[in-house]
């Protein structure tokens, strides 16, 4: 029986997973800014007071910060956080100028800061390679093998046998691709495009919900059909295939990102199954519990969550300096600094708030609220 991992264990993998998966993402980040010429004045994993750190024959500080929840790497001329320049700036002799992120062209500043999420997608890949070649890749066709009586689709009139060609319109070629489309649609009526006895029909289903609990006492809200599939064929997975499944499993997270972000945005997904550093934390002690497979496949899954938020066109990340050197290379020179300026103080509102609002949902999960009202009464 495993049980909840303790306080130690849970930070300890928190710190495992984030520590790795930030240091990553800002040196993609300062690599791109070497090979550009621009010199980093400062590679900080964690913000606040300065823990340790030294300076390296560059002049960069590299240091650890006393709060573990980000990073950054402040380059020579990024003097504020809608990278204007400034009087500092213009007041620099030419030659140093130059190495600074400011005097780059638009291309190379895009490059520089999209390098950050692309190495975290790349680092995810690579560990969704060395799955594939250790454990092969299960193939399952569309096929239902059973159906489950009493479920969304016995309802429907789906039999045993009836092969899923499209949920919604949507193309289905596998079994996992049915399964995931399903699970984030909880309650929701979808079309079944099918073919039975070699001609094509089609039923409506409502997607049945599942609330399910795992051994550490978590809930969760699962769309279920009811099919059952046939039995997996796990085909091996080559050297030169590996970096292939990789990069489309990479694709499906991601795909289910977007639709389940779409789905809370839309009202159709509750708010509250928003998590924060508290939550990852949570999952990260509980996956290291359940072994290393786990953990590291969690990596995996932090590492292309946080590549995703990073490229979100939100002032102060990634994607919204991203986005205004989009504006800056169609009208051919940037926004005001005024306009800047006030859509990243709105960012950086934007982002707090959100914090805010994730931790309180992260506290609530870990039972505090309801702790706190059993004490009042």
């Amino acid at each position: 029986m495993i049980e909840t991992p303790g306080f130690l264990l849970t930070i300890l993998a928190f710190v495992l997973v984030i520590g790795p998966l930030v240091f990553v993402h800002e040196l993609g980040h300062y690599l791109a800014g070497r090979w550009f010429g621009v010199k980093a004045d400062a590679f900080s994993i964690g913000f606040g007071r300065e823990v340790a750190g030294f300076t390296d024959k560059r002049g960069t500080r590299w240091k650890i910060g006393w709060l573990p929840l980000g990073g950054y790497v402040k380059f020579s001329g990024d003097m504020n956080p809608a990278s204007q320049p400034s009087a500092e700036w213009l007041s620099m002799p030419a030659e140093e100028r130059q190495r600074t992120f400011q005097a780059k062209p638009v291309w190379q500043r895009a490059i520089i800061v999209a390098a950050g999420p692309a190495i975290n997608f790349a680092a995810a890949i690579l560990i969704l390679a060395g799955f594939a070649l250790a454990y092969g890749e299960a193939v399952m066709p569309p096929v239902a093998g059973a159906v489950a009586p009493n479920s969304a689709a016995a309802a429907a009139g789906l039999r045993a046998g009836d092969r899923v060609t499209a949920l919604d319109g949507r193309p289905i070629d596998d079994f996992a691709d049915m399964v995931r489309f399903i699970q984030i649609r909880a309650g929701e009526r979808v079309r079944v495009d099918l073919v039975r006895d070699g001609q094509p029909t089609s039923v409506e289903a409502v997607i049945a919900t599942d609330l399910q609990r795992d051994r550490f006492g978590n809930e969760y809200r699962i769309g279920r059909l009811g099919l059952l599939g046939p039995k997996p064929e796990i085909q091996p997975v080559g050297l030169l295939r590996a970096p292939v499944v990789a990069v489309q499993r990479t694709g499906q997270i991601v795909s289910m990102m977007v639709e389940t972000l779409g789905q809370v945005i839309t009202g159709r997904r509750s708010v509250k199954e928003l998590g924060g550093p508290l939550s990852i934390a949570k999952v990260s002690g509980e996956q290291m519990a359940l072994g290393l497979d786990a953990f590291v496949f969690l990596i995996a899954l932090v590492s292309i969550n946080l590549g995703f938020i990073n490229l979100l066109p939100v002032p102060m990340l990634d994607g919204g300096h991203l986005l205004f050197y989009a504006i800056e290379a169609v009208r051919r020179r940037p926004l005001g600094p005024d306009a800047q300026e006030w859509a990243f103080r709105g960012g950086m509102l934007a982002i707090l708030a959100l914090m805010l609002f994730v931790t309180f949902n992260d506290l609530g999960n870990l039972g505090l609220w309801k702790n706190l009202a059993g004490l009042i009464g």
